[in-house]
């Protein structure tokens, strides 16, 4: 509120110049035009069309910088949720492929630094127990075992439930189901697969 304030100091100020020296104009003006007809209706107008387009004005920029964050914030939400789908998209590329190679922990390295950058603290503290999993259980061999992608899988299901509070938290909140409902089902459900 305050930056809107301060980005629109101008048309307040020249409004209320418009209105102190539109009381003074009226004032004089209905005194001299007496005589003529109309010309105190005239008068009127002009002054009413000068403050209305002022105040649209100040609407108008309003209404462009909230916009304007909306817009951000929906492409804040992209770039999340497509860096959390690079992450998760990696990680099952690993479970296929049964052998790390070089390349793929660059990858993950690569997603850990845009993870740094979009990812919500919590989100961040979940990775990190995914990835102490996944050195406790595939750097040393490099290779995924049947046991190592149950492992894993568990551990995406408790990462994918804070990445999911991150993007869609607050639509869960207002849905009927709690949050530990939430997060047992989507942990039940990467258990069903194994």
């Amino acid at each position: 509120m305050k930056k809107w304030f301060t980005n629109n100091i101008i048309l307040m100020i020249m409004s209320g110049i418009v209105f102190i020296g539109g009381y003074f104009f009226l004032r004089l003006a209905y005194n001299m035009t007496d005589k003529m007809p109309f010309t105190q209706e005239i008068i009127l107008i002009v002054l009413g069309t000068v403050a209305t387009i002022l105040i649209t004005a100040m609407l108008l920029n309003k209404q462009t910088s909230v916009e304007l964050e909306k817009e951000q914030s929906v492409k804040f939400i992209e770039l999340k949720t497509e860096t959390y789908q690079r992450l998760i998209d990696t990680i099952e590329e690993f479970v296929q492929q049964k052998n790390i190679t070089s390349q793929m922990l660059t990858k993950l390295r690569f997603n850990t630094h845009r993870l740094a950058i979009f990812a919500s603290p919590a989100v961040l503290e979940e990775y990190q127990n995914f990835l102490n999993i996944f050195n406790q259980e595939v750097i040393e061999d490099k290779v995924v075992s049947v046991h190592d992608a149950d492992i894993l899988s568990e551990a995406l299901a408790r990462l994918t439930v804070y990445i999911r509070t991150d993007l869609v938290g607050e639509l869960d909140t207002q849905s009927e189901h709690t949050a530990k409902q939430i997060r047992d089902q989507i942990i039940a459900n990467a258990k069903e697969v194994q």
